[in-house]
């Protein structure tokens, strides 16, 4: 009877080890110049779950989410990092969503090998970092190539001024490659202009614009700043077209810009007249139910980086940080925004998506796929 009792306990025990869940740290932004990005995520890949479109479950075990607030702040994002994996004992993370608050996250997640998925974190730093520092997205110096081709053959510009956030990594950078390729392609940049997150006055930048009186206006900056910049730029009487990067993906975009957003034109990850996989149809269909309106990039994105984590843990067959990262680092996936294929870099092929802003809606212009875009840097010697 002892015996039998024993065998019962520890049965007992392993049933309950196995029910135990699995976490999965999410540091997003819900505060700062990013917040409106980390809402979205977070939103997106619990209405996911909600629905049954995603799984909830790997290895037989629950998902667990863990929340934890970046505040868009490098330092912010280091603390919840730790406090992730040391205190709450995720096995990976996902986030974040501004490259910035990842770049702080990153030696962390290095020295405690725990993967970091990151959402839209474009900079190049981000997976320069280290092996466990991964993206779902794809990356600036690309980024940057298909704005400059984008401005100099289909809008037809040939000379640039570029207004440029010096406080975010992510933009400087972009501004960076959109440089490099407009030059390369012929074009002439007349002048780099910088401002600051959280600035709300552009009058010395556009005066300046006004003089040199670029073809183009070059703006590859978070929402607010962009929305703000392109308001002042209207009301002084400019009329170029200002083109900007994936940081205009957002609702907040049109809501602070009003009017003044028709015609600019952006380059992003996804929008549902491209949407070529089965999950990303179901997801924009009923994604459009509920809410009465499209997805943005940033929520389709959120669902493809939960759906590639999760694949990885199955994959890796144990809830292991360092298996997870074997798997993560080979992972082929059909998800929201198209067939997400890991290179060695940690970066995915992806392709490129621009949107113009007409009738105060995103509307689609074109898609330039991924393997593009080595043809496009050949081409102009980069």
């Amino acid at each position: 009877m002892r015996r039998m009792l024993i065998l019962v306990a520890v049965v007992a025990f392993a049933v309950g080890a196995l029910a135990q869940p699995i976490k999965i740290g999410c540091l997003l932004e819900f505060t700062g110049g990013c917040a409106a990005y980390g809402a979205m995520a977070k939103g997106a890949i619990e209405f996911a779950r909600e629905i049954g479109l995603v799984p909830v479950t790997v290895l037989g075990r629950p998902i667990e989410l863990v929340f934890y607030d970046a505040r868009t702040e490098p330092a912010e994002a280091a603390i919840g990092a730790d406090r992730l994996i040391t205190v709450e004992r995720v096995v990976a993370i996902l986030g974040t969503m501004c490259s910035g608050p990842f770049l702080g996250a990153a030696p962390v997640i290095n020295e405690k090998r725990v993967p970091m998925l990151g959402v839209t974190t474009t900079s190049p730093l981000t997976t320069a970092t280290g092996p466990y520092a991964f993206r779902a997205c794809f990356v600036d110096d690309d980024q940057g190539v298909v704005a400059a081709y984008l401005a100099y053959e289909r809008l037809g510009a040939r000379t640039a001024a570029v207004v440029v956030d010096v406080a975010q990594p992510y933009c400087v950078g972009l501004a960076k490659y959109f440089e490099e390729a407009f030059k390369a392609l012929g074009g002439t940049v007349l002048a780099r202009l910088a401002v600051r997150t959280g600035d709300v006055d552009y009058t010395a930048q556009l005066t300046e614009i006004a003089r040199l009186n670029p073809d183009v206006i070059y703006c590859p900056n978070y929402y607010t700043e962009a929305a703000l910049m392109t308001k002042q730029a209207r009301a002084l009487g400019l009329k170029q077209r200002i083109l900007g990067g994936d940081g205009y993906d957002a609702p907040e975009l049109l809501t602070i810009g009003g009017e003044a957003m028709e015609g600019v034109v952006f380059t992003t990850f996804f929008h549902e007249d491209a949407v070529v996989t089965e999950i990303g149809k179901a997801f924009y269909s009923k994604y459009q139910e509920r809410f009465g309106r499209s997805p943005s990039s940033m929520e389709a994105m959120a669902v493809d980086a939960y759906l590639l984590m999760v694949d990885a843990i199955q994959r890796a067959g144990v809830a292991d940080p360092v298996k997870i990262r074997d798997a993560l680092a080979v992972a082929d996936l059909e998800v929201v925004t198209g067939r997400t294929v890991m290179t060695p870099s940690r970066n995915p092929a992806k392709d490129f998506v621009f949107l113009a802003v007409r009738g105060g809606k995103f509307v689609l212009e074109t898609v330039i796929p991924a393997g593009e875009v080595a043809t496009f840097k050949a081409k102009i010697g980069l």
